[in-house]
């Protein structure tokens, strides 16, 4: 089995039980990723530098507009999309099995956690251990998306406040803000 393999089981939201082979793959990609973000946040690295760390734990090219500010921390790395003048800054921390594009633009705050994970809520250790991403959409959007169970997308020039919560889509030109998130504000442009 291979990352192509696995990386088509998670994005056709098929749950990857511990005894398949995906699994040992899926471990396997989880203990580089380690070794990557360690290496990232162990010292201070030019933004080149850090691009280069960051395409090697996505196995994507990474723009030279994009800035990261580490420390920064992926289970996985191998599914997220970074667009271009996409900034994150310090203390981020992405569980991205699921799926993450980073849109175009998109600036994401300090402590930010984008988790696209789930487990199976039987308590059987079989079941529970096995990551299911029963609602993960794999078409991506030119914005922030999470592919949460229920949510799909964060609006364009939408902001999420700190601490929010997001459980449905955000709309465009929105603030939303605490938990679950709201929006409180609409914004003019």
């Amino acid at each position: 089995m291979a990352l192509s393999d696995l990386l088509r089981a998670l994005n056709s939201g098929r749950p990857i039980a511990g005894s398949l082979p995906l699994h040992e793959v899926m471990h396997r990609t989880s203990q580089e990723a380690l070794r990557i973000t360690a290496k990232l946040n162990g010292s201070y690295h030019e933004p080149a530098t850090v691009r280069e760390l960051l395409a090697e734990l996505t196995g994507r090219p990474i723009d030279v507009s994009v800035t990261i500010f580490p420390p920064f921390h992926s289970d996985f790395g191998k599914n997220i999309t970074l667009g271009n003048r996409v900034f994150i800054n310090s203390s981020c921390k992405f569980q991205n099995l699921g799926g993450i594009t980073i849109g175009d633009g998109c600036l994401i705050g300090h402590n930010t956690v984008i988790a696209t994970l789930n487990h199976d809520l039987a308590p059987q250790p079989a079941r529970r251990h096995a990551p299911s991403l029963c609602c993960h959409r794999p078409e991506r959007l030119d914005r922030v998306e999470r592919d949460d169970p229920g949510v799909r997308q964060d609006g364009n020039n939408a902001v999420v406040a700190a601490a929010a919560v997001v459980t449905t889509d955000v709309p465009d030109d929105t603030v939303v803000v605490g938990s679950p998130a709201r929006v409180v504000r609409t914004l003019i442009r």
